[in-house]
């Protein structure tokens, strides 16, 4: 089942009348079946969206659909909706099955059958040797799965996860990212998943909608968004090392950087941003020579810095091929380089 979003806009207004604009006229299709990512900076609107289609905040404008039914209007616990929140909200004196089954005796469900979908869930999660522990006993990762299974034993239509993982360490983040992509693959449920965290929001989604101010700026499936951003703010927010922005001319189809000729790009001649991500970098015999670099070897890459003009550039090659190489000489291919209007910061296709 889809979930569709019409023109949606939440205004806050505080305590002295300021408004504030968490989202602002968003139109958007979360896909059937699909795992999409919300992702952006603190503040851009991401969680105040989710929590729009959760039922929790109430929009100023627009209209929220869970495939052809409106569900603006219905509270949160008539949409069924399952919702993961950042620090799981479990019951500390309860265990692990009561806390799973604590939805389906809100909902009156008969016991044997709540007991049974409490043990289907926990194997799906992974916890079925857990139910009976307290969760002061868990992991932060095991926690996490008696959230989702408890999320999911209402066998709810549309699953909501807002930064879930972001309480756990690193070794748990990456373990149970994978955990999350796999149950929502097995279940099939369309999931909306919120973070901050690029690399999170890029492993597990099926689709990533990149916000800022409230408002989508773009979305597509992760490796189409982070090769083709559609303005500087994506191309920035995308990438670790993040993207080279440098101040570039075009003169006759050629690129030049500090009066450096940089290589052919077909543009109309100008001022430009450029972007240049660090991995597009390749050590050649002819092209941009680099003197006093600073060098960094990180197992199979390298890094190098060094300046164009007063802009420090980042380029990340191949170590073997950065060890056979008596002069560093770097080029970037032609399709690898990004121009944007320095007003407007959108992309020059």
């Amino acid at each position: 089942m889809d979930i569709r979003l019409e023109n949606l806009t939440k205004i806050f207004v505080d305590k002295t009348g300021r408004e504030t604009r968490a989202v602002d006229h968003m139109d958007l299709v979360i896909p059937s079946g699909k795992l999409v990512g919300l992702l952006g900076p603190s503040g851009c609107g991401k969680t105040t969206t989710l929590f729009m289609i959760a039922g929790l905040h109430k929009p100023t404008e627009g209209k929220i659909f869970f495939g052809d039914e409106e569900v603006t209007k219905l509270s949160s616990d008539k949409r069924g909706i399952g919702l993961v929140f950042q620090n799981y909200a479990l019951y500390p004196h309860m265990t692990v099955r009561q806390n799973i089954m604590f939805p389906l005796e809100n909902l009156k469900i008969e016991r044997d059958e709540a007991l049974a979908r409490v043990v289907e869930m926990a194997k799906l999660v992974g916890i079925e040797d857990q139910l009976d522990k307290k969760p002061a006993q868990l992991s932060g990762g095991q926690q996490q799965r008696v959230a989702i299974a408890r999320a999911l034993v209402k066998k709810p239509r549309v699953l909501l996860l807002d930064e879930p993982l972001s309480n756990l360490d690193a070794r748990l983040r990456l373990q149970t990212r994978e955990e999350i992509k796999r149950i929502q693959k097995e279940t099939g449920i369309t999931t909306i998943f919120v973070t901050h965290d690029q690399e999170e929001a890029m492993s597990i989604s099926d689709e990533i909608v990149v916000m800022n101010n409230g408002i989508e700026l773009q979305k597509d499936a992760p490796q189409n968004v982070y090769t083709n951003p559609h303005n500087i703010f994506v191309a920035k927010f995308l990438g670790n090392p993040p993207i080279n922005i440098i101040k570039g001319e075009i003169k006759s189809n050629k690129l030049f950087i500090e009066d450096i000729e940089f290589g052919p790009k077909k543009a109309k001649d100008g001022i430009y941003d450029v972007g240049l991500r660090p991995e597009d970098f390749r050590i050649d015999k002819v092209g941009l020579s680099v003197n006093d670099p600073e060098v960094d070897v990180i197992g199979r890459d390298t890094m190098i810095r060094f300046n164009i003009g007063e802009t420090q550039v980042r380029a990340l090659v191949d170590s073997e091929t950065y060890n056979q190489a008596d002069q560093i000489i770097l080029t970037v291919r032609e399709a690898k380089i990004h121009l944007f209007d320095t007003e407007s910061g959108d992309i020059i296709k």
